[in-house]
């Protein structure tokens, strides 16, 4: 059984980074990756020279250390890129963030009148917000909840408003209103009690070569220290004796280990763990809930069909959610100057029937999609990936089920769990490289970090103060938009 200092499972943002920075101190890390390819959700596929992103990973942070990891990794590979993304709603195109004129011009006066009667009678109203409907609807109006929240978050959850918790809401978007977000458009500022926020955000860093190119030099130089990466080899089991982890399974060999720093969802490190946890923990484990992911990109002849680096498509009547322009994320993503690459992305649950599409179906619809939106051209080519637990879901018993099993977990000595699945918490990129970085902080340096504080506070995931970088609002429910996100 060979022997190892620290145990990492997963090979995503934050468990590289805990590797990182274990072997930059000096200790024995070995990380165990199912996959083949480093980056989890935020890997960077490639086909026929072709990248495409799963999602669409902005590298954006209020955090100085995680800006300086990510420019020592990458250097002058990590580029600065234009924002430019809009909404598809109504036949229309609405430029995101808020711009007056552009929602004077497409929804007219009518519509806007409606929405602002909508929101003056939610104002008036009195009660608990305890869902997310209830949250957006005191903060929007009824009008406009329906409009540019409804149909993109039941495509995005797979469930209606009423059933996701408010606490995500306030975690995604703040304490933003119909007043302010109309102030902020007039005004390209938002004013609250807390400070002033400058103007909104337009441009972001990326890889070069696709959020991939960070994972894959952060791996290099883990083993460059003397660590390893295995991929393509899951971890199958934990064993725990006394009260502390001794052990880490896969299929073919065990390997001892002194700690271990888990990125697994909450839910699978209990079914891992080895005898079995008490039943309570193992009934709440299987209670949580995650959302499913899907990325069809299509190759298309021609120059781009549009020049944003995402759409959101807030459209009822197809299933795609958003749509991304992968040249507008870097120019390097597309090799061929004659064709396009467009990723659409759709939303599902494992086993349902999108999930079981076949992939020659799925590039079909995706094509027609496009085609219906107006976006649609040749199309030379079309690749499918499937992501599994992309998105922890915030429904109505997740936060008592997580409680059950931090409080198993912090009974196992030698057991922390980082990142966003790991916590079951909504994070973005650079707080799921944050909850890393504490795991091996308390390891290293006997520190006493709540890893599950990072980020707890239910403040806008993009919000910075006045003398840090720029704000900017982004939609409740963008999934994968890291970096902050994806």
């Amino acid at each position: 059984m060979p022997g190892e200092d620290v145990l990492v499972l997963g090979a995503g943002p934050a468990g590289l980074t805990a590797a990182l920075h274990l072997a930059q101190r000096g200790r024995g890390v070995l990380v165990l990756e199912r996959e083949e390819l480093v980056g989890g959700l935020a890997r960077t596929e490639q086909r026929d020279g072709f990248r495409f992103d799963l999602g669409g990973h902005r590298f954006f942070t209020k955090h100085p250390e995680v800006q300086a990891l990510w420019e020592g990794i990458l250097g002058d590979e990590l580029i600065l890129r234009p924002r430019l993304s809009r909404i598809r709603y109504g036949g229309r195109m609405f430029a995101y963030p808020l711009d007056a004129i552009d929602v004077v011009r497409n929804l007219g006066p009518v519509e806007l009148s409606r929405a602002l009667a909508s929101y003056l009678r939610a104002r008036a109203s009195s009660g608990e917000t305890d869902t997310f409907e209830e949250w957006v609807t005191r903060r929007f109006g009824r009008r406009l909840y329906e409009m540019f929240f409804s149909t993109y978050t039941e495509k995005v959850w797979g469930v209606p408003g009423s059933e996701l918790r408010a606490e995500w809401a306030a975690q995604r978007i703040r304490g933003l209103s119909f007043g302010k977000a109309m102030m902020a458009a007039f005004r390209g500022v938002e004013d609250d009690d807390t400070g002033s926020l400058r103007s909104l955000v337009g441009e972001f860093h990326y890889p070069r070569l696709g959020p991939g190119q960070m994972w894959e030099a952060m791996r290099d130089r883990v083993e460059a220290l003397g660590g390893r990466v295995v991929t393509g080899t899951p971890a199958t089991g934990v064993e725990v004796s006394d009260g502390r982890v001794v052990s880490v399974s896969t299929p073919d060999e065990t390997f001892a280990c002194s700690e271990v720093i888990s990125s697994l969802p909450l839910a699978t490190i209990a079914h891992m763990a080895r005898p079995s946890v008490p039943a309570p923990v193992l009934s709440a484990a299987g209670g949580l809930r995650y959302r499913d992911f899907l990325t069809v990109a299509l190759i298309l002849d021609g120059p781009d069909p549009f020049p944003d680096t995402w759409i959101y498509v807030h459209e009822p009547g197809v299933r795609v959610a958003r749509i991304q322009n992968f040249r507008a994320w870097s120019p390097s993503m597309v090799p061929d100057p004659t064709a396009s690459c467009i990723g659409l992305e759709y939303f599902c649950f494992e086993g349902d029937d999108l999930w079981r599409t076949d992939d020659a179906t799925l590039v079909e619809l995706a094509a027609r999609e496009l085609d219906l939106l107006g976006f649609g051209g040749g199309v030379r080519a079309g690749h499918v990936v499937r992501v599994p637990r992309a998105y922890p879901i915030y429904d109505e018993a997740y936060a008592s089920r997580v409680a059950v099993l931090r409080d198993w977990i912090d009974r196992v000595e030698g057991l922390q769990q980082i990142g966003r699945n790991g916590l079951h918490r909504y994070n973005n990129l650079d707080h799921s490289m944050l909850t890393a970085a504490r795991a091996v902080e308390n390891i290293c340096d006997d520190a006493r970090h709540d890893v599950w504080a990072v980020n707890a506070d239910s403040w806008y995931h993009e919000e910075v103060r006045a003398e840090e970088e720029s704000p900017y609002l982004e939609p409740p429910n963008a999934p994968a938009l890291e970096g902050t996100i994806a």
